[in-house]
């Protein structure tokens, strides 16, 4: 398995893990905007994706991660804000080599934090959460 960042080249590969994404959380996004949240995540600036691809080149999971600033930080935080492993190939630690890759990079950016969400119930996401981070004691609130 490599851990690498997404290029133009993986879309077709990448759009059905995005797919299982979506249908995980029950959203649908229009084309246009799917494909424009790929090429941020091509560029690499604020937006960075995360692929994991088997010796085959398939690709078996990806995670999206968001570098921002913070008025509590000189260096800002990065947000996973998407992680998602093929389900044919969980149980592998392929989400714990990319959360460590993910840590790799704001190290090397110097971010302050690295921070994720998950849904409360998703409790096979959460086991793996509570061995590589800590919660913290904030209630998340949207308009």
């Amino acid at each position: 398995m490599n851990i690498r960042p997404v290029t133009s080249a993986d879309f077709a590969l990448w759009q059905p893990l995005w797919q299982q994404y979506l249908d995980f959380y029950q959203r649908e996004l229009p084309a246009g905007v799917t494909r424009t949240v790929f090429e941020r995540l091509c560029v690499g600036n604020e937006m960075l994706g995360l692929v994991a691809a088997g010796d085959d080149g398939q690709l078996l999971g990806l995670m999206n991660l968001v570098f921002h600033p913070s008025t509590w930080s000189l260096h800002g935080y990065c947000y996973v804000e998407d992680l998602l492993v093929d389900q044919a190939a969980r149980g592998q630690g392929i989400a714990r080599a990319l959360f460590s890759y993910a840590g790799q990079l704001a190290d090397k950016r110097q971010c302050d934090r690295v921070y994720w969400l998950t849904r409360e119930d998703n409790q096979a996401a959460r086991g793996l959460y509570d061995s590589i981070g800590h919660q913290i004691p904030f209630v998340v609130y949207n308009r």
